[in-house]
């Protein structure tokens, strides 16, 4: 791993068809930086976290040295300004691009599509006993037959209303990509990565196909064969297992990250005190917990001790993210 980057401890815990791990992969292909790679298991439970620990159940999880990052929009910020990489940043350069950029970051995660691409699962996939006890309550589904037969025509009515949106808009005028330009983008990643996992589904071609939509097909078609070229002209990622990846992130320094608390934040947390930190909206079950050392407006960091009292600092966003006072109600 010659690159500065992979030196520092660049480690991604992914698995193959993850949507939100392909964005991760996508991106740290396009922009040649290199890692480490430790393969998780679909499904609970993940002991290669627990050695860490993390307690986060969602994949991916991206750590630089010491440094571990929980969401894929906490992920590719971080990634942008990773020093020691001699590859100019994928993101927007102009207020009107990174405005564009970022209404489809928001829109792809923190909006309604990956719930409604969730309604597309196969059924045969979804009545895996596996699968419905791991993932069951994910995005408000009990994943019963019953239930996703029901909701299937309104799931492919909306995705076929968001193909036909950018077949119409962005892609109108026949640019090959988002922003414009020679090549693939962060803003084409944001646009693309829930696109090519929808396109993946078992989608009824008389309703969402290259014929109906041919410049969004063709758009996925040229993202994809430009991520493939990336993977293939670089080196591929060092595989590690568990516990080589833990020792390798546990005798690591910190990452290029500084941390201090706002004194000024309006949910009044205190530099030092002690939190829990879990996403809002599903397995909240399932804390971080450590001492509050870093707190922003879009981002917190909690320091957590290893099993051999080793600190390693746990970022994540703000949005979508509960942090809670231990003590508190």
């Amino acid at each position: 791993m010659a690159d500065k980057s992979a030196q520092q401890g660049i480690v991604l815990y992914n698995y193959a068809f993850s949507p939100f791990g392909k964005r991760v992969a996508a991106y740290l292909a396009l922009r040649g930086i290199e890692y480490a790679l430790c393969e998780q298991p679909f499904v609970m439970p993940r002991p290669d976290l627990a050695l860490l620990p993390v307690h986060y159940r969602r994949i991916p999880i991206l750590v630089i040295g010491r440094d571990i990052y929980l969401d894929t929009r906490l992920m590719l910020r971080v990634l942008e300004s990773q020093p020691g990489v001699t590859t100019p940043p994928l993101g927007a350069t102009n207020p009107q691009e990174l405005f564009i950029e970022k209404l489809l970051e928001k829109y792809m995660i923190e909006g309604p599509v990956f719930a409604i691409a969730g309604g597309l699962v196969p059924v045969d996939v979804a009545q895996d006993p596996t699968f419905k006890k791991d993932r069951q309550g994910m995005l408000g589904r009990t994943w019963e037959k019953e239930e996703l037969e029901e909701g299937r025509g309104e799931c492919l009515n909306y995705v076929r209303n968001l193909y036909d949106f950018f077949e119409t808009t962005i892609l109108a005028n026949g640019r090959e990509w988002v922003l414009g330009g020679e090549g693939p983008r962060l803003a084409d990643i944001e646009a693309a990565f829930m696109l090519d996992f929808i396109s993946g589904m078992q989608l009824p071609e008389d309703l969402i196909s290259a014929t109906l939509f041919p410049k969004v097909f063709a758009w996925l078609d040229r993202y994809r064969a430009a991520v493939d070229k990336a993977k293939s002209s670089a080196s591929q990622p060092t595989k590690l297992d568990g516990q080589a990846a833990a020792e390798h992130i546990l005798r690591s320094d910190f990452g290029h990250s500084s941390c201090s608390v706002d004194a000024n934040d309006p949910a009044g947390l205190r530099d030092g005190i002690e939190v829990q930190i879990y996403p809002a909206d599903w397995v909240t079950e399932h804390k971080d917990q450590g001492r509050l050392v870093g707190l922003s407006a879009d981002e917190v960091t909690i320091a957590v001790k290893s099993k051999k009292d080793v600190e390693i600092r746990i970022h994540a966003p703000r949005t979508g993210f509960k942090t809670k006072e231990i003590g508190t109600n």
